[in-house]
């Protein structure tokens, strides 16, 4: 009878061991995505505060964090202080670029306003059509871009400071900010 139980547990044990040993050096957050490894889609899009259109061509040869966002997405308010400290640390060295996703603009506006803000430009995507390039379907989702307009690495959910800093530092080969 031991040796029965014992066999069924190992048999149901030895599967799921493989499963956590070839899964050890995969990113959770990391999403297999067909963008990665093509040129990022272009858009020209309206800044939430107003001005003129911003234009993803604009930074070329600079890298760029994309990050899609909504005033009603609580994991976005997590990641948002991340977002921040990060573009404000990386400041001429990485171009951030929020996009509005499913939102209303005054929501986003407040959204910002209650937050302290960002200093970086946040998009109006009315139609849709840059999150559907982008083959977005929640938020948050955030695409980091090379200075050759590549995208190299998407994560969908929150960021972290830690993987912020891991994706910025792989993105620019600098060791950090400073």
């Amino acid at each position: 009878m031991n040796r029965r139980v014992l066999l069924v547990g190992l048999l149901v044990l030895l599967p799921l061991i493989a499963v956590l040993y070839f899964n050890l050096g995969h990113d959770p957050k990391a999403i297999e995505t067909p963008m990665v490894g093509r040129q990022a889609p272009t858009f020209r899009l309206q800044p939430l505060r107003g001005g003129d259109p911003v234009d993803l061509a604009n930074f070329a040869g600079t890298p760029v964090v994309l990050n899609f966002w909504a005033s009603w997405c609580v994991p976005c308010a997590q990641e948002h202080p991340y977002m921040v400290a990060a573009a404000h640390a990386w400041q001429g060295k990485v171009q951030f670029l929020g996009v509005v996703y499913e939102d209303e603009a005054e929501n986003a506006r407040q959204y910002l306003q209650m937050r302290g803000g960002a200093p970086y430009p946040s998009l109006l995507d009315p139609a849709d059509t840059t999150a559907i390039a982008y083959g977005i379907y929640g938020v948050p989702e955030t695409f980091f871009i090379d200075r050759s307009g590549k995208i190299v690495d998407k994560v969908v959910g929150p960021l972290n400071d830690f993987e912020l800093r891991k994706r910025l530092t792989r993105l620019t080969g600098m060791t950090g900010a400073g």
